[in-house]
């Protein structure tokens, strides 16, 4: 898509592999390149274990397994999206005639992206139109909801009560949580403004999670892993990496990089994270690391093989351990990509 407007053909579009239509890629071979690493890994996994809802679902459980299982369980939902995305078009294709005539002669002002909107304006009775518009709002409500009190958890006590106001008592930090939570909803109702210059969310969405996901992946991969990486490596890599994710944006913005799809979020996503690893690790080699005693419990290498083990899943059925509900997700999700594919 380009401004606004989609520019891959109607049969383009009806194929997901090697995925030109999505990336904008003219190449088949950088097309997957782009989605296997810039979307597959970086921004796939970044989204599963930097994003600060998932992270605080699972700080807050009850056990090891518990928190485990959390984004496991959180990610058979996310399995249900090839029947919300394909199913409705399937339907669409069928019994609306904006859509019939888009795929019998390629022509009109819509895209099999207005699928839903279409059947919502067609189909529904005024009703359950409602109901519709208000299970939309919902859940974008909850979305932001959750996103907020993620937001102000992390500045009020791990960046406000660390780094700039410590010793308080806790009133004081609750309020300076509750004024972030004021000012993160201003925030988000000023990014909207900028989401509606987008032809859809998912464009405006890999884009932030290009800046911010990719290379907070990146640093979390590498402090988790390697005990010679130090804190300041940490900030200087992230920061190196937003502002190459954001350099690419520009870049794409004043026609250096012409992708029309959502290439550019996933070079943007691949550039950050290169660039969050090799500054960090260029910067660790000449800062001092921290004592392997104070690295328990974070770095893989430094911590005790019992701290993995929870008693608390011991003699519980399947489903209640971490384990066997991966395998279960993994094999899920290789059949549905076999299958949608």
């Amino acid at each position: 898509m380009t401004d606004g407007k989609v520019t891959a053909s109607v049969n383009e579009q009806l194929n997901t592999w090697p995925g030109q239509a999505l990336s904008g890629f003219d190449s088949p071979v950088w097309s997957v390149i782009g989605i296997v690493f810039g979307l597959g890994f970086v921004l796939s996994f970044g989204y599963w274990t930097t994003n600060f809802v998932e992270v605080q679902r699972a700080m807050a459980s009850s056990s090891i397994s518990a928190a485990r299982r959390s984004p496991i369980i959180g990610s058979f939902p996310k399995m249900f999206v090839p029947f919300v995305i394909i199913l409705p078009g399937m339907i669409a294709a069928a019994a609306i005639g904006d859509m019939i005539r888009l795929k019998t002669t390629g022509e009109g002002d819509i895209t099999y992206n207005d699928a839903m909107l279409l059947m919502i304006r067609d189909i529904l009775p005024n009703g359950l139109l409602g109901v519709a518009i208000a299970g939309l709002l919902a859940s974008f409500m909850a979305g932001m909801a959750a996103n907020i009190s993620a937001f102000n958890t992390v500045f009020s006590y791990d960046i406000w009560q660390d780094y700039i106001i410590k010793d308080r008592p806790d009133n004081y930090y609750i309020l300076v949580g509750r004024i972030a939570t004021v000012g993160a909803t201003i925030l988000a109702i000023f990014t909207a403004l900028i989401a509606a210059g987008y032809s859809n969310l998912m464009d405006y969405l890999q884009t932030l999670f290009g800046f911010f996901n990719a290379p907070l992946f990146a640093t979390f991969i590498l402090g988790m892993f390697w005990k010679r990486m130090t804190s300041t490596a940490g900030w200087v890599g992230l920061v190196s990496g937003t502002l190459s994710a954001i350099f690419i944006f520009i870049l794409s913005k004043v026609g250096v990089i012409n992708l029309p799809g959502q290439g550019v979020p996933f070079v943007a996503a691949s550039v950050a994270f290169v660039v969050d690893i090799i500054v960090s690790v260029a910067v660790t080699m000449v800062t001092t690391p921290k004592p392997a005693t104070e690295l328990v419990g974070l770095v893989y290498s430094e911590t005790p093989r019992e701290f993995f083990h929870d008693p608390e899943s011991a003699g519980k059925p399947w489903y209640l351990r971490p384990g066997p509900l991966a395998a279960v997700a993994l094999a899920l999700t290789i059949i549905l990509n076999i299958v949608f594919n």
